[in-house]
């Protein structure tokens, strides 16, 4: 195969930007949030099977698969579609699921996070069938996932697990703010429980006060968060308690139960068993003996289909070495597209790559339209000619990486 024409891939993907905005703007249009993603799907489907996908199917769990070329070899492209409600709609000034657009950018809800790696991705899906862009002897998947705001990397488990599909690497269009990114920290969502005993508030001495017995712990928590590794290139691995729950008999009782929730943060060389045996090795934790349990939440929740797929809320930190062929492959794309040097970074926030590299090893390299700031905030936002730079680099890249390759 020759190599692209980068000249005309980027006079298509500039041609195609009021298709892409459209496109967008119709899903921004349709509420999707975590496991109410079916009329984001079916749109998604019919914009795949309009713009000539050699093959368009839905998963058991939800997921939509657009294939292009038949061959062995398989690369892959990840947007999640599933969004985050809107808050409080009084911070937004227009309304989040009509959204706004002006010459430069698109508003709305799942405008960056993440539904705009979407459309750049059907779109370079159009620009890699007309320009013939499929390697000989590839596969090229672009995957619409679900249910990445709730629990982030299961849709891989499944893609992967039950679907079978196993890319050489994949290529995830989270928001990256025009750079490519090659790594993030994962994370883990920890339960700590301590019981109590409960007896009459007029005479606290004759129980065990859960409530005080945790303040203990909340104390060697924080604590904890400033002597966590730290990692030259992913940052510095974090915790902090989220929630907090209690039991008691009534106000006027001693409380015999309470609960926290801990969202940790996993810089590189951290992973589960570390940081449970951190908590579990506080004094105050070894103080309180068996009345107190460390534990790892579980996600048991049905997809749109009804699809329940039970996993641990685990997420593996995961790093692609800065001298991969994916990385490689990735940079010398832009340059070749762009003229320029690209910006090699991390997200600050976490992707599918948990699973897809964090727990099966499946390289992975970002670069995705808008900004990580835009996520979850009110008047989101992205850039048309972000759109237009990440379709093109998905269109080319399929081709540079096998080229790399001879």
């Amino acid at each position: 195969m020759q190599s692209p024409d980068f000249s005309r891939i980027k006079a298509l993907a500039e041609r195609y930007e009021p298709q892409m905005t459209r496109f967008l703007r119709d899903m921004i249009r349709i509420p999707s949030e975590s496991r109410q993603e079916e009329g984001v799907v079916r749109r998604i489907a019919e914009e795949m099977e309009k713009v000539g996908f050699d093959r368009v199917e839905i998963d058991k769990m939800g997921n939509v698969l657009g294939y292009i070329g038949t061959g062995p070899r398989l690369i892959a492209f990840d947007a999640h579609v599933d969004t985050v409600g809107v808050g409080n709609r009084g911070n937004w000034s227009f309304d989040p699921y009509e959204g706004c657009e002006d010459a430069e950018t698109i508003g709305g809800r799942g405008a960056s996070d993440q539904e705009g790696g979407m459309a750049g991705m059907v779109y370079a899906g159009k620009i890699i069938k007309e320009l013939g862009l499929c390697p000989p002897g590839c596969t090229i998947v672009m995957a619409g996932t679900v249910q990445e705001e709730d629990c982030d990397g299961l849709c891989w488990q499944y893609i992967i697990n039950e679907d079978g599909l196993r890319p050489e690497f994949v290529v995830s269009t989270e928001p990256t703010d025009g750079g490519i990114y090659r790594g993030q920290r994962g994370r883990m969502e920890i339960r700590i429980d301590v019981r109590g005993v409960s007896c009459h508030g007029s005479a606290p001495e004759r129980g065990d006060n859960a409530i005080y017995r945790m303040a203990h712990i909340l104390t060697e928590l924080e604590e904890l968060n400033t002597r966590l590794a730290d990692d030259p290139f992913l940052g510095k691995g974090s915790l902090t308690v989220s929630q907090i729950f209690y039991t008691s008999p009534s106000r006027c009782a001693v409380a015999d139960g309470c609960a926290v929730s801990v969202d940790r943060r996993l810089t590189f060389g951290e992973d589960k068993d570390l940081a449970i045996s951190q908590i579990e090795n506080l004094p105050s934790v070894k103080a309180a003996g068996e009345r107190v349990k460390v534990s790892m939440y579980t996600y048991e929740v049905p997809s749109w289909t009804g699809l329940v797929y039970p996993t641990d809320c685990y997420f593996p930190t995961w790093v692609l070495p800065e001298d991969h062929i994916v990385t490689k492959a990735a940079e010398e794309t832009y340059r070749k597209l762009f003229d320029r040097e690209p910006r090699t970074d991390k997200w600050t926030f976490s992707t599918n790559g948990v699973s897809i590299m964090g727990r099966y090893g499946i390289p992975v390299v970002g670069f995705g339209p808008g900004k990580e700031k835009e996520a979850h905030a009110p008047d989101e936002k992205t850039w048309k000619q972000d759109l237009i730079d990440c379709a093109a680099l998905y269109a080319a890249l399929p081709a540079v990486y096998v080229g790399f390759q001879k």
